[in-house]
């Protein structure tokens, strides 16, 4: 017998879902109104000052007065938000910061105002309501419900709350849905990640578990862990357990290790959340993409990927992009966040509605060579390569060999199987057959004899989680860079002897 919760979900879905698409169906007048929101809020404040936001009437304005920034040329800024000063990028004081571990720039202090933090949590409420209302099914919301997430424990730094993301965003689970939610407070405080995940088990076996949620790669702990101890697969043991939400990496890669050890197919949700915002989610079962939202506080530019690094790019807003092209997003937001690059590389699927993929980053790529390979290459030419095989792929990583001890230079990738190819040989030429179909600059370098085609080389079980927790990174908001430029993942996996 259904609940009140769940019969109820299903109308409220449907008017979230108007709501949706009444702004969706209306891109640039609702890109227009969040630009001219912003500007406004934001003139006194001394970003607004400095920049001259009392005389922007444009976005032609905005472009000329606001250089494109990154967390380093905005931390004179954020350093005097976090000594406690007010109105300083937005209005008063941050009520959180989001910290994260920054691969250049340390520790990064990313604001949360009370004005942004509404935007986070509706968010990721409207992707599972616009699920509820396409399906027409709510029942799952009387099970229980995991978010694998960092430590809700915050600090407090002048005035200022301060932890991980998921953390703060664990103190705004709405009232009805917390009795439905787990794992316990105590365990969700539990810092070290294994013991973490060990915990999580055991509060969830005996539950009936509907929805799970988390960053693929700890979800897949979770999932063998739950394996290890009953001998069964998940969907047996969680017979009931038919939505997995997920965001933060591309979910493919892990799609046929995940069924397997599921036992059966289940629907999913992919989400795109950020410490800067919570910029799309998924809104159709059988549409490619995620629904960018124009509607949260959040003004968006995009610059072609390969035009990044000219010395003037050309700025563009949402009624100039194409499908298919790889652009570096840029984003305002009402946390005080002015023209800043987050580092994610993302390619349109639609632009009625406005949907989108994440590519990759701009700085995880390989272009060693000039090939200019990025994330999403890597990963679909694996896809494709193992498509319609028994390969199964826990995890991978691409860097160059650029001076092998004999023969040209090369893409190594470095592979945690599952279930291993018998022929490691085909397999690798597979995958390179599609990364040269993909991309006409790695294939121009191998038909020029600059590179040879790419090697596998195989990793101990296990052997990632060991490389993340040997650098600090195992769980958290961590994830595994899918390609890099330089051989410093490569090295380390070398010397950890974690490469079979």
């Amino acid at each position: 017998m259904q609940s009140i919760k769940s019969l109820l979900a299903v109308p409220f879905a449907k008017i979230v879902r108007k709501s949706v698409l009444k702004w969706a169906n209306n891109p640039i007048e609702t890109q227009e109104k969040v630009f001219q929101s912003l500007i406004k809020d934001a003139a006194k404040t001394q970003f607004g000052i400095d920049h001259n936001f009392s005389n922007i009437i444009t976005y032609e304005d905005f472009e000329k007065q606001v250089p494109i920034r990154d967390y380093e040329a905005l931390k004179p800024y954020v350093e005097r938000v976090v000594a406690g000063e007010e109105d300083i990028l937005w209005k008063g004081k941050p009520i959180y910061f989001a910290k994260t571990s920054g691969t250049t720039s340390g520790a990064k202090y990313i604001p949360i105002t009370k004005e942004s933090m509404p935007t986070h949590v509706e968010a990721a409420r409207n992707a599972i309501l616009m699920y509820i209302a396409e399906k027409g099914n709510s029942k799952f919301v009387d099970g229980k419900m995991i978010f694998l997430q960092g430590s809700p424990v915050l600090k407090e730094q002048n005035g200022i709350q301060l932890g991980r993301l998921s953390g703060i965003v664990a103190h705004y689970v709405p009232k009805y849905l917390q009795k439905n939610r787990m794992p316990s407070w105590k365990t969700n405080c539990i810092d070290d990640w294994e013991t973490k995940v060990e915990a999580v088990v055991d509060e969830t076996l005996p539950e009936d578990m509907t929805i799970i949620s988390g960053i693929p790669s700890w979800v897949q702990m979770y999932f063998e862990k739950i394996q290890e101890r009953t001998g069964q697969k998940v969907g047996d043991v969680f017979k009931n357990f038919n939505l997995f939400i997920f965001g933060g990496v591309n979910y493919e890669p892990y799609r046929a290790k995940f069924e397997n050890l599921i036992g059966r197919k289940v629907d999913s949700i992919e989400l795109y959340p950020a410490s800067e915002g919570f910029f799309a989610f998924q809104d159709k079962q059988n549409e490619k993409g995620m629904l960018l939202q124009l509607n949260s506080g959040i003004f968006y530019e995009f610059i072609k990927a390969d035009e990044f690094f000219n010395e003037n790019p050309k700025r563009l807003t949402i009624k100039d992009v194409e499908v298919g092209i790889n652009y570096v997003i840029i984003i305002s937001t009402n946390a005080g966040l002015w023209a800043y690059n987050i580092g994610d590389t993302i390619q349109f699927t639609s632009v009625s509605p406005y949907r989108v993929i994440v590519s990759g980053r701009i700085k995880h790529f390989i272009s060693a060579f000039g090939e200019h390979v990025i994330g999403k290459e890597v990963e679909q030419a694996l896809q494709e390569a193992i498509l319609g095989s028994n390969i199964q792929v826990s995890e991978f990583t691409v860097a160059p060999q650029i001076n092998p001890e004999s023969g040209l230079p090369y893409h190594e990738w470095f592979i945690e199987f599952e279930n291993a190819p018998e022929d490691f040989s085909a397999l690798a030429e597979k995958i390179d057959q599609s990364l040269q179909q993909q991309n006409s600059y790695y294939f121009d370098l191998i038909k020029g004899k600059i590179l040879q085609p790419l090697k596998i080389k195989t990793i101990q079980k296990n052997g990632f989680q060991d490389y993340m927790k040997s650098i600090g990174k195992l769980g958290g908001q961590n994830k595994l860079p899918r390609l890099s430029n330089d051989r410093k993942i490569a090295e380390t996996l070398y010397a950890l002897k974690l490469t079979k």
